[in-house]
């Protein structure tokens, strides 16, 4: 029987950490503050500022949402923007994306500072990512998975790992952070040729193809550790799955994330953790 991967303990480990930062950081009269960029009332984008809100109270991370008409201007959401990126009080800024048309969502996400880019979606945060440096904050859900393969011991230094996926929002990303862990990565997806035989040489396999019960148990080798990172509703049952067939992994493999209950706790937290990194920068330039 494999060993479930939940994701609860890990945030929970996550806030801890932040939440030393933050009382940090109010000692030194700094209050670590996120700014919520929303155009509209979309369902996906109100769940994700609840779970964002909340797990910035809990941390002492004050929060400002900032919400735009879905009729609004090019220009004014320009202006909303760069009036965040310029206010000092301001460390972070998550923009709810995709942007409704027709606003422009390159022009958006070039427009936000790196130093504030706490979601990890600017050039500047992933050619962080992609040369090692500290500018900007890599994509949450890809550092999530690293922060679980990392709080459950899964080694990671000469490990074989597989990444399906190519997504500037995972794949990739993740992939260059397994790579600076001493992992040797592969990074596959759902055009490559043979996708299973390449899973299955995985030590580790991230799975991020973004269908539904893609990858059944034959994707995997026995022993492999399988991070799901996948998150849809299946209109048949009602609830969330992941791009792995659970039951159909789970007797295969070593370790796996649940869905729900894996990687979407952490993502969320590793948001917020960002926030509190970006308040200490600031702070420590200014200072």
């Amino acid at each position: 029987m494999a060993t479930i991967l939940k994701g609860a303990p890990v945030a929970e480990a996550l806030a801890a950490a932040t939440a030393e930062k933050v009382n940090a950081l109010k000692a030194r009269g700094v209050t670590p503050t996120l700014a919520i960029l929303r155009v509209g009332e979309r369902p996906e984008d109100l769940s994700y500022e609840r779970g964002a809100v909340k797990r910035c109270a809990a941390a002492g991370i004050e929060v400002r949402s900032v919400v735009l008409p879905p009729d609004v201007s090019q220009e004014r959401f320009t202006e909303t923007l760069e009036q965040l990126n310029q206010d000092p009080t301001v460390h972070g800024i998550l923009m709810m994306r995709p942007l409704p048309a027709p606003l422009d969502n390159e022009a958006a996400r070039k427009a936000l500072l790196p130093a504030k880019d706490v979601d990890g979606v600017t050039d500047g945060s992933l050619a962080g990512v992609f040369t090692g440096s500290s500018e900007g904050f890599a994509p949450c859900t890809a550092q999530a998975a690293l922060e679980l393969l990392k709080f459950y011991d899964i080694p990671l230094k000469g490990a074989r790992a597989v990444v399906a996926g190519r997504s500037l929002v995972v794949g990739r990303p993740a992939a260059m952070l397994l790579m600076a862990e001493g992992a040797t990565v592969t990074i596959c997806h759902s055009g490559t040729a043979d996708l299973a035989a390449e899973t299955k040489r995985g030590d580790i396999v991230l799975a991020a193809i973004g269908k539904m019960g893609f990858f059944g148990g034959s994707y995997f080798g026995p022993g492999a550790v399988v991070v799901d990172v996948g998150i849809h509703m299946d209109p048949a049952i009602g609830k969330l799955r992941g791009d792995v067939r659970f039951d159909e992994a789970e007797p295969v493999v070593s370790a796996i994330t649940p869905v729900p209950g894996g990687l979407g706790a952490v993502t969320t937290a590793v948001l917020v953790h960002h926030v509190a990194e970006a308040a200490e920068k600031a702070a420590n330039v200014i200072n």
